[in-house]
């Protein structure tokens, strides 16, 4: 269940095998980035908007001639939720089997372009390990497929992409900005197992240092990444730092820049292992600016 005022996000993300395109789709019950929802929650008695009216799917490509970038929102009407299958819109992410099937097809916010396709996200094991984020417990983290193949045939751009694949879920009883000042998070996958490091800065103070090795067997090992490195700020100045064994960490490229969130692909080594990482920085600082609430209806398409 996702209470008034709280989120659930369904995320899914790819590297194809040979570096050059990265695929990145999320589902949101209660879209957190949502201006629309951040003003509904303003405005209702103890900020209990109903999450139902604010759903999306963030559909994002990148690649050589193949950048593409959507982000749909849409009413209770619009969605349906069962047990196995989100239905968000004309998308969907329904479980097939033992096989995570996502269809999509949406419109660019500002020009219309269609974005459509099908991935198929195959796990090599389900983990049972959630993990809470916060103290109260009132965010988790379900790691529920982090060691997977992927398999992305798209029609508009035209593209075929295989590689690795990860996917989990996020769920919170308040909103994200409640809890966090910020937080970077990578997964970088070998052959035989997948690292996720989660670092956060919590409002009360605290911080969150979470390291995790998923093996394809479904075991699950702490990892202690106790290098900090540093790397680089964006465009936006947005600061991004991960952690290693004391193996370097460099930018390979920035996928996602905006005033307050970044995704890149990150070069770095698990043991001896050279690995292509997906990393994000989030500043839940900026995102509650009046600036950057402003800015935000012109990548969001509202659909009511």
């Amino acid at each position: 269940m996702v209470p008034p005022g709280g989120y659930g996000w369904w995320y899914l993300d790819a590297l194809s095998d040979d570096g050059r395109h990265g695929l990145t789709i999320i589902a949101f019950v209660g879209s957190v980035f949502s201006p629309y929802y951040a003003k509904a929650r303003a405005k209702a008695p103890a900020g209990a908007a109903d999450p139902m009216e604010h759903c999306a799917i963030n559909v994002a490509l990148y690649g050589p001639g193949s950048d593409a970038w959507v982000f749909s929102e849409y009413g209770a009407s619009e969605v349906e939720r069962r047990p196995d299958r989100l239905q968000v819109g004309s998308s969907s992410m329904a479980w097939e089997g033992d096989c995570l099937v996502v269809r999509f097809d949406e419109r660019t916010a500002v020009l219309g372009q269609r974005v459509t396709g099908t991935v198929r996200l195959y796990p090599s094991a389900f983990p049972d390990s959630p993990e809470r984020l916060d103290a109260r417990g009132r965010h988790r983290w379900y790691p529920a497929a982090p060691h997977a193949h992927v398999v992305a045939e798209l029609s508009a751009p035209a593209l075929t992409l295989r590689g690795t694949g990860y996917h989990d879920a996020n769920f919170g009883e308040e909103p994200l900005e409640a809890a966090f000042v910020d937080w970077n998070w990578s997964r970088a996958a070998l052959p035989d197992r997948t690292v996720v490091l989660y670092d956060a800065r919590r409002c009360d103070g605290s911080q969150l240092q979470l390291g995790r090795v998923f093996h394809a067997d479904g075991q699950v090992e702490p990892l202690a990444a106790s290098h900090a490195m540093k790397l680089g700020r964006t465009r936006w100045w947005i600061p991004r730092s991960t952690r290693t064994d004391g193996a370097p960490a460099t930018v390979i490229r920035t996928l996602e820049d905006t005033p307050f969130y970044a995704r890149t692909q990150v070069a770095t080594r698990v043991g001896q292992v050279p690995v292509r990482a997906v990393h994000e920085s989030l500043s839940l600082a900026r995102f509650c600016s009046p600036l950057v609430q402003t800015m935000l209806p012109f990548r969001i398409r509202r659909v009511s």
